[in-house]
C-alpha cells in the first residue's frame, strides 16, 4: 500500500529540481531524482517512484520531465508538477540566455569568429563522413541507395519537414528491404 507523502511547500519542490537542472550535464538524472526523493528525502516510497519512472519512460515527452511532472503531482497535485517541471527547466533557461548574451558579445571578434566556422566545418565533414560510411554498409542495394537519396533531396534541397519524410520513407525502407536475407540477420 502506497503511503501518502508528508506535506511539501511547494518552494521545497520548485528548490530541489531547480538545483538538479542546474547542476546536471548529460544523463544520470533518474538516480539524481531518486536519490534526492526516495532515499535522503523519504518523500515517496521506492515502488511509487519506480511506477512514475516506468510511466514517465513511456509516455511522449523528456523521460526527465515526465519524471518531474509525477513527482511533483504526486508530492502536490499540478501546482506541485508545475513547481518541478519548472524548477528543472529554469536554471537552464536562464544559462542558455545568459550564453547566448556573451555570444552576441564575442561573435564580432575575429578570431572567435574562425574557431566557430571551423567547428561549424568539423561538424559537417563529420556528418559527411557518417553519410559515406553508412552509404558504403548498404553494399551497393539500389533500394538503399534510393531511400539515402530521397531523404537527402526531401530534407536538405526541398526542406521538407524531417518528422514527414521519415514517416512516408521509412515503411517504403523497409519494405523494400524486407525481403532481403542477410547473413548477419541469423536466418
Amino acid at each position: 500500500m502506497i503511503t501518502p507523502p508528508p506535506f511539501i511547500s511547494l518552494l521545497s519542490i520548485y528548490t530541489l529540481f531547480f538545483k538538479i537542472g542546474a547542476f546536471s550535464f548529460g544523463g544520470g538524472l533518474t538516480g539524481w531524482v531518486y536519490r534526492e526523493v526516495v532515499v535522503a528525502r523519504h518523500w515517496m516510497e521506492e515502488e511509487d517512484f519506480l511506477s512514475g519512472l516506468a510511466l514517465s519512460q513511456i509516455v511522449p515527452g523528456a523521460n526527465i520531465a515526465n519524471l518531474c511532472i509525477f513527482v511533483g503531482n504526486r508530492l502536490r497535485g499540478t501546482m506541485g508538477a508545475a513547481a518541478a517541471l519548472i524548477g528543472l527547466l529554469s536554471a537552464p533557461f536562464f544559462i542558455v540566455i545568459g550564453l547566448l548574451s556573451i555570444y552576441e558579445t564575442i561573435a564580432a571578434i575575429g578570431w572567435i569568429r574562425a574557431a566557430l566556422d571551423g567547428t561549424a566545418a568539423a561538424a559537417v565533414g563529420l556528418l559527411v563522413l557518417m553519410a559515406w560510411r553508412s552509404g558504403r554498409k548498404t553494399g551497393g542495394r539500389w533500394s538503399s541507395i534510393a531511400v539515402m537519396a530521397a531523404t537527402f533531396i526531401a530534407v536538405g534541397v526541398m526542406r521538407w519537414p524531417l518528422v514527414w519524410v521519415v514517416l512516408v520513407l521509412a515503411p517504403i525502407s523497409v519494405a523494400l528491404a524486407w525481403p532481403r536475407k542477410d547473413e548477419n540477420a541469423g536466418g
